[in-house]
């Protein structure tokens, strides 16, 4: 286990921190970020802030889109930013390489004014067009993360509806994917909808996005956030278990607003700026599952490459840039045995 560095910080504040280190013994980890692509050049040094908060893994995210009233998947297009690219995936793979960063490959389809777990079709031949584009999309993807040697490849995010009405074309995508991937794979299913999933018997892990509602109040303690995993711990676990697959959450996060454990999910609702609590959320979700076996760690959502401009006290979307739950994240990713 690492030298405990950041008693720099408040020993309040990293009290469960500490209390949980003394159980996580060598069990490596996860300790993941979700790097949002940009539309410059990257180069190494936009890795560096990464680094400096002791991550070891990051998501690399080429998004396919959808057009309103259409059913194909298109990617690798002219007008979409560089870094969504084939060829801004493969550079952003090779500068984590690198820094010594390993990547999880986790393409996501993307429609506007639509969630896509709602994506659902009335005809048969609708569906088809759509299943044949996602598999073009995911194959060729599946292919740069064989090249590259990426450690993880997610074969899908959040398409809850797709999952349950069409599990056949998930269960032959993934013995697709592995003609092609020899490395590990895996769904990322939304927080209400892992156990709806069919096919995690053809899958490396159990993929979550872990946006769980776990508190009401406006500033709920470390505690209160614990105990508002209670439910939700329990059922993961005896899921994990009973699938014979270890969990990675996939996607994780909180933004530093009032009630932010009420509707993580929720990336559009206006409140007030609420550093604690954002600071509690992480502590409880690090101090409530890093410890256990059937727990491979998590990506938490999300970092920008600009890092300087990124963020800061007065943002107040998910991610922890340049707040003062960063130190929180680093002071926990460094106490944690790296995977």
């Amino acid at each position: 286990m690492r030298p405990f560095i950041s008693i720099i910080f408040s020993v309040f504040l990293f009290t469960p921190l500490l209390s949980w280190a003394q159980n996580v013994n060598d069990v490596e980890k996860i300790n993941g970020v979700s790097f949002v692509a940009t539309n410059q050049t990257l180069n190494s040094s936009d890795l560096n802030p990464v680094k400096d908060i002791n991550a070891n893994w990051i998501t690399v995210m080429p998004f396919g889109f959808i057009r309103p009233n259409s059913a194909e998947v298109l990617y690798n297009s002219n007008y979409q930013w560089k870094g969504e690219t084939v060829a801004g995936i493969k550079q952003t793979i090779r500068l984590a390489h690198q820094q010594q960063l390993k990547v999880m490959l986790k393409p996501h389809v993307w429609m506007r004014n639509q969630w896509i777990g709602d994506l659902s079709f009335s005809t048969e031949g609708q569906w088809l067009i759509f299943e044949n584009s996602y598999t073009n999309y995911i194959l060729e993807f599946a292919k740069v993360a064989e090249e590259l040697n990426v450690g993880i490849f997610a074969i899908g995010v959040e398409l809850k509806k797709s999952v349950i009405l069409r599990p056949d074309f998930w269960r032959e995508l993934s013995d697709k994917v592995r003609s092609i991937y020899s490395g590990k794979i895996t769904y990322a299913a939304n927080w209400d909808n892992y156990n709806n999933v069919s096919f995690w018997d053809k899958l490396d892990y159990i993929g979550i996005d872990a946006y769980f509602p776990v508190a009401t109040s406006k500033t709920p303690s470390h505690d209160a956030f614990y105990a508002g995993w209670s439910s939700h711990y329990r059922a993961i676990k005896k899921f994990s278990h009973s699938q014979q697959r270890k969990v990675i959450f996939t996607e994780f996060g909180y933004r530093n607003i009032d009630y932010t454990g009420k509707e993580p999910w929720d990336q559009a609702v206006n409140s007030t700026f609420n550093s604690i609590a954002q600071e509690n959320a992480y502590r409880a979700i690090f101090s409530r599952f890093w410890g256990e076996s059937w727990f491979l760690g998590g990506f938490l959502w999300k970092w920008f490459p600009d890092h300087a401009k990124s963020g800061g006290i007065n943002d107040n979307r998910f991610t922890p840039q340049n707040k003062p739950v960063e130190k929180t994240i680093k002071a926990f990713y460094t106490l944690t045995p790296q995977k």
